[in-house]
């Protein structure tokens, strides 16, 4: 993922209420079930700082989050960035009441080019992710719970 691309965006309308979805983005025990299933702890306060790590075909990945905007049932703005590597990017959720459904949009922009030659950090391999976590994981997590 490179700073001179554009950003991210991932947006997908969910049969269900912008409190449901938000509690689904911001307490740890929902996004452990749907995002990553290491996240150690989540608070929606802005300076909240977590850090797990995720492994991918022998590859360690140490997430870094750290919150710089949440507005409740809105917004919410982490900083992310992994340990050990370069780059820095931010990654954006918002919620929007659409009738009945809420849509959600996520942007991923990057702030500082990643390190090059590692295949998670293409900017395929971060489409795919974010269309997995939020149109799959997230989609089903909030299906079933209805």
């Amino acid at each position: 993922m490179k700073k001179t691309e554009p950003p991210i965006v991932v947006e997908q309308i969910f049969n269900a209420s912008i409190n449901d979805i938000w509690n689904a983005v911001s307490e740890v025990d929902q996004m452990i079930q749907w995002f990553f299933e290491n996240i150690p702890s989540f608070k929606p306060e802005v300076g909240f700082e977590t850090s797990f790590i995720v492994e991918n075909e022998g590859r360690i990945f140490p997430h870094l989050w750290r919150l710089t905007e949440v507005e409740p049932m809105k917004k919410i703005v982490y900083n992310w960035k992994y340990e050990g590597y370069s780059g820095d990017s931010f990654v954006t959720f918002e919620l929007f009441e659409e009738g009945n459904q809420t849509k959600l949009k996520l942007t991923h922009e990057v702030v500082e080019s990643f390190q090059s030659g590692i295949p998670e950090f293409t900017r395929e391999s971060c489409i795919g992710g974010w269309n997995y976590f939020i149109k799959e994981n997230l989609k089903k997590y909030l299906e079933k719970g209805s």
